[in-house]
């Protein structure tokens, strides 16, 4: 199995960017940690991040024919991205939404979300966990498609 891990603006700043909501882990302990997870897992990995929406669709769509699912925190981008929205049903990838924080129990804006338009299962408030949740969803998700279930 083959992942894509996307990550939108301002997550490059984990551990600087408002600790109190995203806690005090870098950008690289995420990367780290999804890395090796995949490895035990035997599954192909590649994370992404990118502070533009033009080289999120760019990455997205490089996907096409090449992964099986995509893993996909936009950021800001969420509650903004038609674009985005329209990358990934393009590309007809299973995708998870994931968002370190609660953004239901955020500010109002944070309520809508372009992506989860598309997305089979969103996961929020796990902190980095939920990233491992998303990936153990297509892993799961994968495997039912290849026994034919």
């Amino acid at each position: 199995m083959k992942i894509l891990v996307i990550n939108g603006p301002n997550l490059n700043m984990l551990g600087i960017r408002e600790p109190d909501i995203y806690g005090k882990s870098t950008y690289k302990d995420l990367t780290d940690m999804i890395e090796a997870y995949c490895e035990e897992k035997n599954v192909e990995v590649k994370c992404y991040q990118s502070n533009h929406e033009g080289a999120l669709v760019d990455e997205i769509q490089s996907a096409y024919g090449t992964k099986d699912g995509i893993v996909i925190n936009p950021g800001a981008y969420t509650h903004t991205s038609v674009a985005l929205l329209d990358a990934l049903k393009a590309v007809g990838i299973p995708a998870v939404e994931v968002h370190i924080s609660k953004v239901d129990e955020r500010e109002d804006f944070r309520q809508i979300s372009y992506i989860r338009n598309y997305c089979e299962k969103t996961i929020t408030g796990l902190g980095f966990d939920g990233y491992i949740k998303a990936i153990e969803y297509l892993i799961e998700r994968d495997g039912k498609n290849d026994s034919g279930n």
